[in-house]
């Protein structure tokens, strides 16, 4: 146990250790020119973190390890469920079917075929190749993060899958501004964001692009709200993704004992967290006092601050455990797996985009 009486000093040690470097991880990612990049406090956690491991691991004590862990996986539970205050049902619906169709078609669709042409075809093990494909069809590192508990996957797999996602995350911030200025986009400023918010990998990344002509714009809302509904559909898909491992082990007979239905429970409370949230902006919406509203509104972002720094304490933590001797055998595959990825998000979600519009 972690916090048993003769790890609870190491624990607690490692802990404030992760706080620390995530603290240092957040004032860099506010830095003017990592800013403007869109790089976020997790992945700047997670390259600190990394380097930790392969550098200088050795010259800090053992006894840390603990609480690093602990960080990775109790603290990222917590984090995730305080994630549903960032979404709202009432911002779902007012992008209407069409966004929640594009959101439900391109998830499922990656996530799928990301995880078959990654263990497949490019001989990914199944976790990596899993993850990899959570992190672009859903919302980046985050997902990965959420991810990783069902899988029980060890952290140098997670850091793979947020390595990808950050490359071509940032592939896309570019590429897509520069398709659309060209004109190979044929689309209304609502279709494009919709096209965004569908297909690019990170919140931050999506708000860049959308945002091009301006933070208040059609496109813009069009973006965010669709990239939203794909964070909540983490949730459902988590769950399923429990049923199916506890449906393959059973089939498969790998899990002694009787098979165990693995339910990621904090991937439920970040739903309740969502309606939560929706019910407390649908009262500020309806009749709250100026005065109310704006204290509500501010302790909410207050929540949001601290939640982005337990995520980032928790992918620095993933860091801290992912050692470059693990790569070893990987070779390009996760960099192979995750580029038809992309292909299939940039190409494929266009003319996923134009027919739901057109149908719906």
């Amino acid at each position: 146990m972690a916090f048993s009486p003769e790890k609870r000093k190491g624990t607690i040690s490692g802990i404030i250790f992760v706080a620390l470097v995530a603290a240092s991880a957040t004032y860099i990612a506010g830095l003017g020119p990592v800013q403007k990049l869109g790089i976020s406090p997790l992945v700047v956690g997670i390259v600190i973190g990394i380097f930790y491991a392969n550098t200088l691991h050795n010259h800090f004590p053992a006894a840390w390890e603990t609480g690093i862990v602990f960080s990775a996986k109790k603290i990222l539970r917590f984090a995730i469920v305080f994630y549903g205050f960032r979404i709202t049902f009432q911002q779902i619906a007012e992008v209407g079917i069409e966004g929640f169709m594009v959101s439900l078609i391109m998830l499922s669709t990656t996530f799928i075929m990301g995880t078959w042409l990654g263990h497949k075809i490019f001989k990914l093990d199944r976790d990596t190749a899993m993850l990899t494909a959570s992190g672009a069809s859903v919302c980046g590192a985050a997902a990965v993060l959420a991810t990783e508990p069902v899988l029980k996957a060890e952290e140098h797999k997670a850091a793979v899958a947020v390595s990808m996602v950050v490359l071509f995350g940032t592939i896309a911030m570019f590429l897509y501004p520069a398709l659309l200025k060209a004109g190979i986009f044929h689309m209304t400023p609502q279709e494009f964001g919709i096209y965004a918010g569908g297909t690019i990998h990170e919140v931050a990344q999506v708000v860049a692009v959308g945002s091009i002509d301006g933070p208040d714009t059609e496109m813009a809302k069009a973006a965010v709200i669709v990239k939203m509904t794909r964070v909540i559909m983490i949730a459902p898909m988590l769950i399923l993704l429990g049923i199916y491992l506890s449906y393959t082990a059973k089939k498969t007979g790998t899990e002694a004992g009787g098979v165990k239905l693995v339910i990621p429970w904090f991937a439920v409370y970040f739903i309740g967290m969502a309606g939560v949230n929706s019910l407390i902006q649908g009262y500020v919406e309806s009749g709250a006092s100026e005065s109310m509203a704006q204290t509500i509104q501010s302790t909410i972002a207050n929540i949001n601050a601290i939640d982005t720094f337990l995520l980032t304490m928790a992918m620095t933590a993933l860091g801290m455990g992912t050692r470059f001797a693990k790569f070893k055998g990987l070779g390009l595959a996760p960099l192979y797996a995750a580029s038809a990825m992309f292909a299939w998000l940039v190409i494929g979600g266009y003319f996923i985009t134009k027919w739901v519009v057109a149908v719906f």
